[in-house]
């Protein structure tokens, strides 16, 4: 099982909802109103921010990968995949 998936099981059904309407609107696109932020001293990798979930993912061109979800904390974004 992958991090993300195992994030995903210990969320609560409210929390999990809105994480899995995140992920629907990044990987369809439609990132209209949405609190998307390119991370610092990357190429490809952006972060979507709801509450305490911080949401990062690489996209290059039409491609769109979801690569972490996580709580917001002070290792976050430390040690993410393709940096």
């Amino acid at each position: 099982m992958d991090k993300v998936s195992k994030f995903l099981d210990r969320l609560t059904k409210k929390e999990f909802l809105i994480a899995q309407k995140l992920i629907e609107s990044i990987l369809a696109g439609d990132v209209a109103g949405l609190d998307i932020k390119k991370l610092r001293g990357t190429t490809h990798l952006f972060r979507v921010r709801k509450g305490d979930a911080r949401i990062i993912f690489s996209r290059k061109g039409n491609m769109v990968r979801i690569v972490e979800i996580e709580r917001r904390g002070e290792s976050t974004y430390r040690n993410i995949g393709g940096k």
